[in-house]
Formats: C-alpha cells, sequence, structure tokens
C-alpha cells in the first residue's frame, strides 16, 4: 500500500526499492528514483513507519516497526519485478543491509549511500559523538522530551539546496523534508539497529554498491569501510569528492544515479564481472 509520502514509478522488470533515513522522508531518495526510472528501472520509494508526521509520530515507532516497513515495500515491489534492487541512506542504507541479510533469494543487489552505524562526521557536535550511549539510558525514560538538533550544513554541501530544504525542514514540512531534530529515544532505536547489524552484516551475500562523501559532515568514511569489510559479497565502491551525506540530493547525484543504474544493470544481464566504464572507483583507505 502506498502511503502519503511514498512515490512509485512503474518501469521494466528490474526494480529499486529505495529507503531513506531516520527522521527523513521519501523526497531525499527521489532524485535517485526518477533517474533509476529513465534508466528504466521500476521504483519504489518507501516511507517507513512513523515518520513523515510529527515527533509523537516516530516515537510510536521503533527499529523493528521502520523494518517490518521495509519488508512489506519488498513484499510488495517483488511480486513485480523479476529482479529487485534494495538501496538506502544513511539508516535506510542499514535496513537494506538487513533485508539483505535475512532475505536473500529476495535481495539481488544494493545500494548503499553514507551507510551510518555511528554519528562521527566532522559536523556532529562532541556531545552528540556520544549518542551511541543512549540504549544505556533511554529504558529508564531519559531523554523522553530530549532531542539532537540539525545544524548547518545538514548534511548537504550545495547552498542553494541546502537552504531549499532546510527552509521546509524548519519551516515543518516534515513530509518534504524531514523532521529538524533527533529525538533521544529513536536515536537509540537506531543504535540498537545498528549494533544487530554490526553482528549480522557477514551474513549478506548480494552483491553491494558503496558510495559515501570523503567529506560526510554526518557519518566518517569509516561507517563504508566497515560496510566494504563486512559484507560477504562482491562489492564496488565509490568515494565522492564533491558532497556532504545526502549524496542522493547533493552535488554529485548523478553519479549516484548513473553508478546505481550501471551497478544495478550489470547484476540484472549477468555481467556482473565485467570492467566498469568509469574511471577507477576510489577505494576507502584504511582507519
Amino acid at each position: 500500500m502506498i502511503k502519503k509520502a511514498d512515490f512509485f514509478l512503474q518501469g521494466g522488470r528490474s526494480g529499486v526499492l529505495l529507503i531513506h533515513g531516520l527522521t527523513g522522508t521519501p523526497a531525499e531518495m527521489r532524485f535517485v528514483g526518477k533517474g533509476l526510472h529513465r534508466a528504466g528501472f521500476t521504483v519504489h520509494g518507501m516511507q517507513l513507519a512513523g515518520h513523515c508526521g510529527d515527533t509523537a509520530d516516530l516515537l510510536k515507532t521503533g527499529w523493528r516497526d521502520w523494518y517490518r516497513s521495509v519488508g512489506e515495500a519488498a513484499d510488495e515491489l517483488r511480486g513485480k519485478v523479476d529482479h529487485m534492487f534494495v538501496a538506502g541512506l544513511s539508516m535506510g542504507a542499514l535496513l537494506a543491509l538487513k533485508l539483505a541479510a535475512d532475505r536473500p533469494n529476495d535481495v539481488d543487489g544494493l545500494g548503499l549511500y553514507g551507510t551510518t552505524f555511528v554519528y562521527d562526521g566532522w559536523a556532529i557536535p562532541r556531545i552528540a559523538k556520544l549518542s551511541f550511549l543512549l540504549p544505556l539510558v533511554t529504558p529508564f525514560g531519559i531523554g523522553r522530551g530530549r532531542s539532537f538538533q540539525e545544524t548547518e550544513p545538514y548534511g548537504i554541501k550545495d547552498q542553494r539546496i541546502r537552504d531549499r530544504i532546510a527552509s521546509s525542514m524548519l519551516g515543518g514540512d516534515s513530509a518534504a523534508a524531514g523532521l529538524p531534530g533527533n529525538p533521544w529515544p529513536s536515536l537509540s532505536q537506531f543504535y540498537r539497529l545498528a549494533f544487530r547489524m554490526r553482528r549480522e552484516i557477514s551474513k549478506v551475500r548480494a552483491p553491494s554498491l558503496i558510495m559515501h562523501a570523503a567529506e560526510d559532515d554526518i557519518a566518517s568514511p569509516r561507517n563504508a569501510r566497515k560496510v566494504a569489510r563486512g559484507v560477504r559479497g562482491p562489492v564496488e565502491t565509490v568515494l565522492l569528492k564533491d558532497s556532504y551525506h545526502m549524496i542522493t540530493v547533493d552535488q554529485e547525484r548523478d553519479k549516484v544515479i548513473e553508478r546505481s543504474a550501471n551497478f544495478f544493470g550489470r547484476i540484472a544481464a549477468g555481467r556482473l564481472g565485467e570492467p566498469v566504464a568509469y574511471p577507477a572507483a576510489a577505494a576507502f583507505a584504511s582507519d
């Protein structure tokens, strides 16, 4: 069932499920969705449970609810296509990994954009970098009404795009731009998912396209390296030089579209092992 902020674009027999991030919205996946549709894919940009409303709506849900909504959207799309690819941004990438680990026969490939296990980017305040401790305190009701507020540059390097999205977000249009802060209980749920995926990532056998910003302000490239080292399927990595965290809307979104369409297309055609018609992908340097 299509929710209020979902979008669905009918294309060919290869489909892509797009998953937005925590406190985000399907709109942050729309540029990529339209580009993949132009490349011939059927695309479903889904809405996570509890999102696109107010903070109270989000607080009624946890990571299992978010993951359940991913599974429901995957069931719906899988029945319409021969090949299903799943791509996610930030926490959405963790949910994509979780689906691939649990349902290896359904997920033919992954697009992992700005994968986030921990908020450790250069723009994260020092106190917020300790948010991984929240699962230890929120079960006691601590921080129920508190949030870490979004701050400049909001994951976006392009000033024009940043101003437009910030205006919608700060103006209360959560369906268009998401919430302006991360409630502590929701962050606690995010970390519960992240801790689980650290343990389960070796179950992922699907081919993975890992794309991450070199200057990610929210989640450093260490998060991407964790994926590249942890999954057990074929991996292609792309380090973007002119974007921040929200690579699906930022200055290099066309590269995200191009590389994703190429990657998914080669898998669908059984040609994943062929040379890529791009300059050599940047590798993630070691810690």
